[in-house]
């Protein structure tokens, strides 16, 4: 379960990563708030999954659960982002296609972790 693990942290990454080179091209009006909150979204899908990761001890195996769902919730609310984006042109369906891509595969993963 660990590389599992190890799979995961980073493809959540490489995401945050996409997503934060993907917000440079947003129009300036955005920087406040569709770039500010989906780059927000992103980044807590991988520190939750962190911290809880961190607390998966013994008796806190209800705190990591916790934890999961709580970055699940972050990914389901940048995939809404992202699609809201495309919608308003700040992503071209390329850049679109990638990053539904890679949170499509970190869902599924969290998902069976959960």
């Amino acid at each position: 379960m660990n590389n599992y693990c190890e799979k995961l942290k980073f493809k959540m990454d490489e995401y945050v990563h996409s997503v934060y080179s993907s917000t440079k091209n947003f129009p300036r009006e955005e920087l406040y708030s569709t770039t500010s909150q989906l780059r927000r979204a992103a980044l807590s899908v991988i520190l939750n999954y962190v911290e809880g990761f961190a607390r998966r001890t013994g008796d806190n195996c209800l705190t990591y659960k916790h934890f999961l769902n709580i970055s699940f919730g972050s990914l389901k609310e940048s995939q809404y982002l992202i699609e809201f984006s495309f919608g308003e042109k700040y992503l071209n369906s390329e850049g679109y296609e990638k990053l539904k891509k890679m949170s499509d595969e970190i869902g599924a993963m969290l998902y069976k972790l959960k």
